[in-house]
């Protein structure tokens, strides 16, 4: 039996609760094979990012190809790429190479609203990478940012989720765990709107929830779901994984979550 194959491109936490990581534990418990093409190393902990060293564009390029011409994935997710060189790379070797269900998470702004990525990279991202993608999946603060707008309430949302669809033509998850009275995400694709319902789970360690998701999206399209089905299911994995709630820092600061480590729930 050959499993389905998923690529993250993105970057390594040291502490395992996001980046590659947790995509890596989201890809194995759905049942699929992971791999990994790395576009920055960080060192971080439950309190904070304490040093990052990006990957240089030649060395991204020579792991992209060494995963496409051997084992070819039937999805990819790209997460953090904060560099304008290293997006156009990712872009190039997806065309050449015909890369199909990539779901693009635009990591543009951390929790604390530290900005992730310099101004060319983001137009990296809308003119190289974005029209490449199956899906996006930015939050309300990237989506902020991509449009220039203010985001406070569902209306607000599915305005800008609308404008990005109309520049890029691209299918777009917007994701509301931050809207205040509900965990509802926005999904515009070719065949119409849908508000996908979320249970808000009152839990304070959510990093990495954005990795989380987008990869269970990505393995999800690789197991042969249609758009719609992959995100709904992708949301109850996530779900399950706040509801489970596990804590694994011993820290004053943020906790990390211990979701990506069991599919069970």
């Amino acid at each position: 039996m050959k499993l389905p194959a998923v690529l993250t491109i993105a970057g390594s936490d040291s502490s395992g609760g996001a980046g590659i990581q947790a995509d890596l534990k989201t890809m194995l418990a759905h049942g699929v094979y992971g791999m990994s093409a790395l576009t920055a190393l960080t060192a971080q902990n439950t309190q904070g990012v304490t040093a990052v060293q990006e990957a240089s564009p030649d060395f991204l390029a020579a792991q992209l190809d060494a995963v496409f011409t051997d084992i070819p994935p039937d999805a990819v997710k790209v997460g953090m790429v904060s560099a304008a060189p290293l997006i156009a790379v990712i872009a190039e070797k997806l065309r050449a190479y015909g890369a199909k269900n990539v779901v693009v998470d635009p990591v543009m702004v951390a929790t604390s609203g530290a900005r992730l990525i310099a101004d060319d990279a983001v137009q990296a991202l809308e003119c190289d990478l974005f029209p490449l993608a199956t899906l996006l999946t930015p939050n309300m603060a990237e989506l902020a940012a991509l449009m220039g707008e203010r985001i406070t309430d569902a209306v607000s949302m599915e305005r800008a989720a609308r404008m990005l669809y109309a520049a890029c033509g691209t299918s777009v998850l917007a994701k509301g765990g931050h809207l205040k009275d509900s965990a509802d995400d926005f999904l515009l694709t070719a065949d119409g709107a849908h508000w996908l319902q979320g249970e808000r789970v009152e839990n304070p360690n959510t990093h990495g929830t954005g990795c989380t998701l987008s990869s269970a999206i990505a393995s999800n399209l690789a197991k042969g779901h249609a758009l719609l089905e992959a995100v709904q299911l992708a949301k109850r994995y996530l779900t399950g994984a706040l509801q489970a709630g596990l804590n694994l820092g011993h820290g004053s600061g943020p906790l990390h979550h211990g979701y990506a480590l069991s599919g069970t729930f």
